[in-house]
């Protein structure tokens, strides 16, 4: 339960829970942080492809961040059902520190002219990848526990809220740092934000929920077996697979596109933050989607227009009109990803938790890899708008295989 007085008026609402002086300095440190990975993404992105000039080469920094999704997030989802889920957090926050601010470092005793190729930013791409994996189950798995059982779906969009912005004003920042200063300062930057939040998480008073809720098997299989017998929360995380899928381009193919107009990184930093204004834009309409269409249909939604913003962005003539197509995808990611992540957290039982976010995290996160080294060899092959185009087609499909029909009645909104 939140560790706050239960005698309240009822279920707050996005304002009060932000006023809540639990969830609003953990929403507070988890949005500096994401900007902090942002910050680290973009400029890692821009830094490979400087020293590569090649898009397969950025995708393998995703490949590196996020692969240990699929090898580890079993074991640290496991781990959150059992053990103290905000330490985990903290862990995986002061790896995250070392992945930044390792690779600060080089870079500076190295010089300007140091670095000849992109091996160590693959590298400390992997180190961040491991942090998120060790802190992102448990993280995910934590938020029931700072808001009453009535606020969760506002919660649970509040806490898309941080990555949506993030996107929206990290890779600016980052790309603009990188620009003015150096890419070093910017990954330090990138670990002080990582730093702060876990020196908050140590300072809050979260009493965690108590986990009778589940099964007495502490094991990651209980967790497969959970899914396995759930065909409602299956075709939720096919449709958060999706999502990741869909948001991979912003990132490996962003750097390729921008050479496509004869820019640099500036219009890279450009491209990604406006997918995130319209990932941020977009939550305003939430409450209203969710009352009107309900989130079956609002995840549906939010995957068609993650399609038709990827498209058209791999069409666009124009930069502005590029801008224009990703703002139109992030908006669609947000409305898909709290859509499907909501439904998935108000159906799993307490002790399970852990184990089921770990299984969101491999299908947002892990989906990742495999994306972004096809994108990037597609668009080294071929153009870097095809690959645009392969993204938004895969993604369409996917929209039809969760199609609001297919999904449970047993999931109510």
């Amino acid at each position: 339960m939140p560790s706050h007085s239960d005698e309240r008026s009822p279920s707050r609402g996005p304002i009060r829970l932000l006023a809540d002086p639990v969830f609003g300095p953990f929403f507070a440190g988890k949005l500096l942080a994401t900007g902090g990975v942002w910050i680290h993404n973009i400029v890692a992105a821009i830094l490979a492809y400087e020293l590569s000039g090649s898009a397969f080469v950025v995708g393998l920094v995703s490949v590196a961040q996020f692969a240990p999704q699929l090898l580890l997030a079993p074991i640290t989802g496991a781990a959150a059902d059992r053990g103290n889920r905000i330490k985990q957090v903290v862990i995986g926050r002061f790896i995250n520190v070392a992945g930044s601010g390792g690779l600060a470092v080089v870079l500076i005793a190295a010089g300007p002219d140091g670095l000849t190729d992109a091996w160590l930013v693959i590298a400390s791409a992997l180190v961040v990848g491991i942090g998120f994996v060790i802190g992102g189950p448990a993280m995910n798995a934590l938020i029931p526990s700072l808001v009453h059982e009535d606020e969760l779906a506002a919660a649970v969009a509040l806490n898309s809220v941080p990555f949506t912005l993030a996107r929206a004003t990290g890779p600016a920042i980052g790309a603009l740092v990188a620009v003015t200063y150096s890419p070093a300062v910017a990954f330090l930057i990138a670990a002080a934000t990582n730093l702060i939040f876990a020196a908050i998480l140590l300072l809050l008073p979260i009493v965690e929920r108590h986990r009778d809720a589940g099964s007495q098997d502490r094991r990651m299989r209980a967790g497969w077996l959970y899914v396995r017998e759930q065909p409602t929360v299956q075709l939720l995380l096919i449709g958060v697979t999706a999502v990741g899928i869909g948001a991979d381009p912003v990132l490996t193919l962003t750097p390729a596109l921008s050479a496509s107009f004869g820019a640099g990184a500036t219009l890279v930093g450009a491209f990604a933050s406006a997918f995130g204004v319209g990932a941020g834009a977009v939550f305003v309409v939430l409450g209203v989607l969710r009352r009107r269409i309900g989130l079956e249909n609002s995840g549906a939604l939010g995957l068609t227009a993650l399609a038709l913003g990827t498209a058209l962005a791999g069409l666009a003539a124009t930069p502005p009109l590029a801008l224009a197509a990703f703002a139109l995808a992030g908006a669609g990611m947000t409305t898909s990803l709290t859509a499907f992540s909501t439904l998935i957290q108000q159906v799993l039982p307490e002790g399970l938790r852990g184990r089921v976010m770990a299984l969101w995290s491999m299908a947002f996160l892990g989906s990742r890899p495999l994306a972004a080294a096809i994108n990037g060899a597609i668009a080294d092959a071929t153009t870097v708008r095809t690959a645009h185009l392969v993204v938004a087609v895969v993604v369409a499909l996917f929209a039809v295989w969760v199609r609001p029909s297919r999904l449970s009645p047993a999931i109510t909104v």
